[in-house]
């Protein structure tokens, strides 16, 4: 059993996207997978068609009032511990010791029943994060081809190490994939090889699979679909699969 989180402090990175499509990939090849929504927005709950209304969340699991079993949704896209905005107020409310332990504690009873957890982080370095990496073995770092994703790493490569240090000695980063990406433009190759260098730091690897821009994303998501079904030969699917072939070879050097 493997856990992996999807992380990036900055949003609007394809972290809910690739979350949801690694899910999907891995249910289709026959591996026992179940994603955790740890963003208080829930995008990945809405995506995967969980129910929203009046249930029960990983809010209440974290909170102590109901375990990971009870809050467990079984949908066409994969099963899934959902969100919801009560978790925007977990640096606050979430203050006793050892509280970055909540979720690795929270998840131990349900995760053995699976081969892969994921876990979709919030775009924030908050205590929520720190409870993802600390419950994790490994570490996804979707991003853009921007400077402001380049100087974005510097600050969570500082969260990794002090998780590391305090909760979590064998936490790895898989990689840092790069999404919506368009290797035409000067800019984008010059960031890639900016991000390739900025690897060694944090003594991981920029995946050489990268996510093309596509439309059907955005549409696949409007429609609460996974990318799988909605365009199963577009380019963003070929992308991921190639993409988690290569992780796969990471996980299970």
């Amino acid at each position: 059993m493997k856990i992996i989180a999807m992380a990036n402090q900055k949003g609007g990175v394809s972290k809910t996207t690739t979350t949801q499509a690694v899910v999907t990939l891995l249910n289709k090849s026959g591996k026992r997978t179940l994603c955790i929504d740890l963003d208080p927005q829930a995008n990945l709950s809405f995506a995967m068609r969980a129910e929203l209304e009046e249930a029960p969340t990983i809010y209440n699991v974290l909170k102590g009032e109901l375990t990971a079993e009870d809050i467990l949704q079984h949908t066409d896209s994969g099963d899934i511990l959902p969100s919801n905005i009560l978790l925007s107020a977990a640096d606050t409310e979430f203050i006793s010791m050892g509280r970055e332990y909540l979720l690795k504690e929270a998840i131990q009873s349900i995760a053995k029943n699976y081969e892969y957890v994921l876990i979709d982080c919030p775009p924030a370095l908050s205590i929520l994060t720190v409870n993802a990496f600390t419950a994790s073995d490994f570490i996804v770092v979707p991003t853009l081809a921007d400077v402001f994703s380049l100087q974005g790493m510097a600050q969570l490569n500082n969260t990794i190490q002090g998780v590391k240090k305090y909760s979590n000695p064998n936490l790895k980063v898989a990689g840092i994939l790069l999404t919506r990406f368009n290797h035409r433009t000067k800019l984008g190759n010059h960031i890639q090889k900016l991000l390739d260098a900025a690897t060694k730091s944090m003594d991981t690897v920029l995946f050489k699979s990268y996510i093309r821009n596509s439309i059907s994303v955005q549409e696949s998501q409007y429609q609460r679909e996974n990318i799988l079904s909605y365009d199963s030969r577009g380019n963003a699917m070929a992308d991921y699969a190639d993409f988690l072939n290569e992780l796969e070879a990471v996980l299970n050097a």
